[in-house]
């Protein structure tokens, strides 16, 4: 069985460290510090380096990492300059003996992957507990349609993103769609790990279904209040484009 424990650094992101038998695979390491710190103090061995994609908080510890370890591993896009094993949609990377899928989802950025396997998915900044990454260089289609490929996923999937926006997306959830009971019990719950500073991560594929507006495009208040937001039609790309745009401008 591989642990999974979530590492924070700045101010809202998480390293996602895989570890079993004292050794480790790191995703998205965005600042070397933090986890080099935590394996000395536990005597662990950093075996590995997933990255999702080319933004500077999933990539900046890269540098420092590779001069204390130049044969270390790292697995990503192939835009990532510092990744030494390139992969690509279909491909697969072995973690402790278990298979992880690599997931296309551009969307947030064109480069971007994902990783499914063991029952986890590493989603870096594509599918967030409650919401979705930024269209900074994709289009709503591409985005949609990445979103669909993870929600296929099994329901009990673990969702490892890289970013603690819960509560944040979860207020937005809840104007998109406020009479969405499991919604309404999902901000309860989330607001008291937060409360005691607990991470609200991982997620499930299962629970983002039931209350992600993102997911949930064919719901109709989700429907309706794209259309209120001047989404054209009840197409669900549409109405993802809409609700999406509308999460820019939120406050």
């Amino acid at each position: 069985m591989l642990n999974v424990i979530p590492l924070p650094i700045f101010e809202d992101n998480y390293i996602w460290i895989i570890e079993r038998d004292r050794r480790v695979v790191a995703v998205d390491p965005g600042d070397a510090g933090p986890l080099i710190d935590w394996l000395a103090a536990r005597q662990f061995t950093l075996d590995a380096i997933l990255i999702t994609h080319h933004h500077n908080d999933h990539v900046g510890g890269l540098a420092s990492l590779l001069a204390q370890q130049p044969d270390l591993a790292v697995y990503g896009p192939t835009s990532v300059p510092l990744v030494n094993r390139p992969l690509r949609d279909g491909d697969s990377v072995e973690i402790f003996s278990e298979s992880f899928k690599v997931i296309a989802t551009p969307g947030h950025t064109l480069d971007h992957l994902c990783y499914y396997g063991a029952g986890l998915l590493f989603c870096g900044d594509t599918l967030f507990a409650g919401g979705c990454g930024r269209l900074f260089e994709g289009t709503p289609a591409q985005m949609a349609a990445s979103l669909t490929k993870l929600a296929a996923l099994p329901n009990d999937t673990k969702v490892c993103c890289t970013h603690e926006y819960t509560l944040a997306n979860l207020r937005f959830a809840h104007a998109v769609e406020p009479g969405n009971a499991a919604l309404t019990q999902r901000i309860t719950l989330d607001t008291a790990k937060r409360q005691q500073n607990l991470p609200t991560l991982p997620s499930s594929i299962g629970l983002e279904k039931a209350t992600n507006p993102y997911l949930r495009s064919s719901s109709p208040e989700v429907i309706s209040s794209a259309l209120q937001q001047g989404a054209a039609n009840a197409d669900p790309t549409t109405v993802f484009a809409a609700i999406r745009q509308w999460k820019n401008h939120y406050k």
